[in-house]
């Protein structure tokens, strides 16, 4: 019988407290240590939960997900819209774990997420202007560009497009930063269900997970819960909504005061 969802220990981790999770084979309730050890000897799977409001505390959790990130694992985290789950985009394994949590076809791309907008030049062909661009970025569009060689391979590999977020969050961004590389990002669900705005809402994730960072309730139902605006803009002086979003309106009349049209071809 599985045991999972219940508080079984508190540890202090760069001078903060967080609440720990324990899965575990264990035929009963047991509690747990900072060895993640159930008291029958049997191994625990813990998953901790970290608050992320505290702004005094932002640095330690930076760095507890940046530290975890270089490990190859995977982490739940809130962004401007919804909840993700990420890992390095430039890590092969991080982005197969990434794929095995999401339950969701190879052949489907994910997003990377960067931490400034210059960093888009980095892994995109940008085909609109630098002023466009900041228009954009950063908040809930996901921007599409042709993908540049130096991106990870194994991401996305049936595509030579490649969709480029700056979330307008401070904590993914900082993380980003830290990682000094971007960030696969997907939304925390299963493939094919509902977005998620709190941490609860996906709590059938979370054994797979390393960390999850608790940004509290984000946004408001149904509007948060489509995403961010994706528009392709692989083409000079056109584009493409391939997805509508929560910036719909926003985004379109961004790109039209910039003299870009509705590609008509697509």
């Amino acid at each position: 019988m599985v045991v999972f969802g219940r508080v079984c220990c508190s540890v202090g981790f760069f001078g903060r407290t967080f609440r720990s999770f324990v899965k575990s084979s264990c035929p009963q309730s047991s509690t747990c240590d900072e060895t993640r050890r159930c008291t029958d000897g049997a191994m625990a799977n813990l998953v901790s939960l970290v608050d992320v409001n505290d702004e005094s505390q932002i640095s330690a959790a930076v760095e507890m997900a940046v530290d975890s990130l270089h490990k190859g694992n995977i982490i739940a985290l809130p962004t401007d819209t919804i909840y993700g789950i990420a890992g390095l985009a430039q890590n092969s394994t991080a982005v197969q774990k990434l794929y095995e949590v999401k339950g969701r076809n190879m052949t489907k791309p994910v997003s990377i997420s960067v931490g400034d907008v210059k960093d888009v030049y980095k892994w995109g062909k940008v085909t609109i202007s630098d002023a466009l661009l900041n228009k954009l970025l950063p908040g809930p569009v996901t921007v599409v560009f042709e993908r540049l060689a130096a991106l990870n391979p194994v991401l996305n590999p049936g595509t030579t497009l490649v969709g480029i977020r700056v979330p307008d969050h401070g904590f993914v961004r900082d993380v980003c930063r830290l990682c000094s590389e971007p960030l696969a990002l997907t939304s925390a669900n299963v493939s094919s269900q509902e977005s998620t705005l709190a941490v609860e809402e996906f709590e059938h994730l979370w054994s797979q997970l390393n960390l999850v960072f608790d940004g509290g309730h984000l946004g408001s139902a149904p509007l948060s819960k489509k995403g961010s605006t994706v528009v392709d803009l692989s083409k000079k002086n056109v584009y493409t909504i391939i997805r509508e979003g929560s910036a719909f309106n926003s985004t379109v009349s961004i790109l039209n005061r910039y003299g870009l049209c509705e590609d008509q071809k697509t």
